[in-house]
């Protein structure tokens, strides 16, 4: 997948919901980078924000985008863990 196509996919998946994607390009750009380059590395689209423990088990719950509104600062900031999006206003 090119970096273009995954921003497409997080744009569509942010429409669908009550979040948006960041509107900063600049960071969207740098993710979508990490995302790639952990695919490339490990076989699957992590968020290139959090540690893996190696664990499949464990890598699996930070596919991106993860499970963001469960975290802490979803609730308390309105975004997800790296910025990846915002809680709409």
């Amino acid at each position: 997948m090119k970096k273009e196509e995954l921003i497409k996919v997080w744009e569509r998946f942010a429409e669908k919901n009550d979040f948006m994607l960041n509107p900063d390009k600049e960071h969207i750009s740098a993710l979508a980078d990490g995302v790639l380059e952990n695919e490339k590395n490990h076989g699957l689209k992590l968020c290139p924000c959090r540690l893996r423990d190696g664990s499949r088990e464990r890598d699996l719950e930070l596919l991106c985008p993860c499970n963001f509104k469960s975290q802490d600062v979803w609730a308390k900031q309105g975004r997800c863990w790296c910025g990846l999006f915002f809680r709409k206003e």
